[in-house]
């Protein structure tokens, strides 16, 4: 992550799933509530535990609100939705409790917590994280789009096992960002080789 030489010098806003590594980095921090609602899926579904349907229904309305009101809330809006997040996660408190201290008593080390209380934890002490895409507009509510760039790579590393060279690598990372760009900006794969093909530059990378 060092050597890539993008996440040293960030000051913007990173949109991660939470892995640690990620907070070394002195920037602001915005946790991917695709994830969230994932882990959240299993709480309900698997762990029978009705604050994890509660709090997917209260993150996807939330979405909805920020999208409905142009990229981000009011500030009375948001903090009434704030306040809606927190009285659930004391609800689920109930639901889904810290492990016995009397056990800790005995073991040495962090008591273990299940995931669902790993998640509930993550979602009360990482608030701001979890809910900055509902009051900073550039914000996204998940990071999936950084996850589709890179699936392509990971596909050709599982089918080939590897790169054969590191400049093949470094060629085919260069074709995928063109490419990606490209689509990004409303243009089809198609036309975005065609004009490579042309010695032709798109009409976005015109700086003249």
């Amino acid at each position: 992550m060092d050597e890539i030489g993008i996440l040293p010098l960030f000051k913007g806003v990173l949109c991660h799933d939470h892995w640690k590594p990620y907070y070394r980095y002195k920037c602001t921090h915005a946790l991917c509530n695709a994830h969230h609602l994932r882990e959240l899926t299993w709480v309900w579904e698997e762990a029978q535990q009705p604050w994890g349907k509660a709090m997917q229904d209260l993150l996807l309305a939330i979405r909805t609100e920020v999208m409905e009101a142009g990229g981000c809330l009011p500030p009375d809006k948001a903090e009434q939705r704030r306040q809606d997040y927190r009285r659930l996660l004391e609800k689920a408190e109930g639901e889904c409790p810290p492990p016995d201290k009397d056990e800790g008593k005995r073991k040495r080390g962090r008591l273990k917590r299940s995931k669902a209380r790993n998640l509930l934890e993550r979602l009360r002490d990482f608030e701001d994280d979890t809910l900055r895409f509902m009051e900073v507009e550039i914000v996204p509510f998940s990071n999936n789009q950084s996850e589709n760039d890179l699936r392509m790579t990971k596909v050709q590393q599982k089918i080939s096992g590897c790169f054969r060279s590191m400049e093949g690598a470094k060629i085919f990372c260069r074709v995928r960002g063109y490419l990606s760009t490209c689509r990004k900006q409303g243009m089809t794969a198609t036309f975005a080789l065609r004009l490579l093909f042309q010695g032709k530059n798109p009409a976005f990378m015109d700086t003249g």
